[in-house]
C-alpha cells in the first residue's frame, strides 16, 4: 500500500494506549479494505517494536503472497524506530527484497520502508529503480532517497522532478528543494525548471526550494503567484525563505483582506511578513 506520510494526523490518534493484541493489530493491517484503519494498526506496532512483531513481520516478507510480502515491509519500515531497534535485520531484509521483488505495490512498501530507515546502503539499489516503469515505484524510489546528502541520491531526484507523474515530481523537488542542505548550479537549474510546473504543489516546492539557498530568481513569479490569489501555504514559505521586501505590499495586502479571518495557512502569512519586512533607515 501506498504509505500516507501525512504527519499531521498523528497527534490525533492514541495509538501508544491501544489495547489491541499484536495478533488482532496484525489481522487487521492484513485484512482491512481502509487503508486508513489498516495504517493505523501497524502504527501500534511500529510503536510497540516488541520481538514477536518483529518475527511476524519477517515471516510475512518471505510469503508467497504479495499483500503478506508488502505488509511485511510496511511493518518493518518503522518497527521499533523510535528506539532503533531490528536496524540491521530489518535493512538487511529489505534490501534482500528488493533485489527480487517484482510486484510494484510491494516495491514500492519496499522502498517507502529504506526511506524510514535512512540507511546508506540502499541508495545504489534504489537508484536502479529510477526509470521503473510503474509510478508507485519511481514514488517510493523519491522517498527512499529523500534526506540522502548523496551525489547519487541527488542526481536521481533531480531526473525523478522531471517525471511524467505529478506526485513524482512534486517528492522529487521536494527532496532536492527541502530535504538536503546541497547545493549546486544542477540543482537550482532543476528547482527552475519546476518553478512553471503545471502542478501547483511542485511549482510551490520548487519555489521553496530556490528560496533557501537565496536565488533572488524566485522573487518574480513568486509574486506573480501571490497578485494571482495562490495564497497556499507553500508561497508563504518561500516567502519568508527569501525575505525579500518586494514581497511586502502583497503579502500586506492579503493580511488587509483577510482581516479577522484567521485562517489557514495565517501563521506562514504572518512569518512571510515578519521575514519580508523593509528596513528602515536611522
Amino acid at each position: 500500500m501506498v504509505e500516507n506520510t501525512d504527519d499531521t494526523q498523528t497527534p490525533l490518534k492514541n495509538w501508544h494506549n491501544d489495547p489491541r493484541s499484536d495478533e488482532e493489530l496484525l489481522h487487521v493491517a492484513l485484512t482491512e479494505e481502509n487503508e486508513d484503519r489498516a495504517w493505523d494498526a501497524i502504527a501500534v506496532l511500529h510503536l510497540r517494536g516488541n520481538p514477536a512483531s518483529f518475527e511476524a513481520a519477517r515471516q510475512l516478507c518471505i510469503s508467497q503472497n504479495s499483500k503478506e510480502r508488502r505488509v511485511g515491509a510496511d511493518i518493518l519500515g518503522q518497527l521499533g524506530k523510535e528506539d532503533n531497534k531490528f536496524h540491521e535485520e530489518t535493512v538487511t531484509i529489505l534490501l534482500g527484497m528488493l533485489e527480487r521483488e517484482q510486484d510494484p505495490d510491494v516495491l514500492n512498501s519496499i522502498a517507502v520502508a529504506l526511506g524510514h530507515r535512512k540507511d546508506p546502503r540502499a541508495i545504489e539499489p534504489l537508484v536502479r529503480l529510477k526509470n521503473h516503469p510503474d509510478e508507485n515505484v519511481r514514488y517510493g524510489v523519491v522517498y527512499g532517497l529523500l534526506t540522502h546528502e548523496d551525489e547519487r541520491a541527488i542526481n536521481a531526484l533531480i531526473e525523478l522532478s522531471t517525471d511524467v507523474d505529478s506526485d513524482v515530481r512534486d517528492w522529487a523537488t521536494f527532496g532536492i528543494g527541502s530535504q538536503i542542505e546541497t547545493d549546486t548550479p544542477e540543482i537550482r537549474a532543476a528547482l527552475m525548471a519546476r518553478i512553471t510546473d503545471e502542478d501547483a504543489d511542485t511549482s510551490g516546492e520548487a519555489m521553496v526550494g530556490l528560496a533557501r539557498r537565496h536565488d533572488e530568481r524566485v522573487v518574480e513569479p513568486l509574486l506573480a503567484d501571490l497578485e494571482s490569489g495562490w495564497y497556499g501555504s507553500l508561497p508563504f514559505e518561500a516567502a519568508a525563505a527569501i525575505g525579500d521586501p518586494r514581497l511586502y505590499p502583497i503579502l500586506a495586502r492579503i493580511q488587509e483582506e483577510w482581516g479577522n479571518d484567521k485562517r489557514w495557512p495565517y501563521s506562514q502569512l504572518e512569518e512571510a511578513l515578519a521575514a519580508c519586512q523593509p528596513h528602515t533607515e536611522v
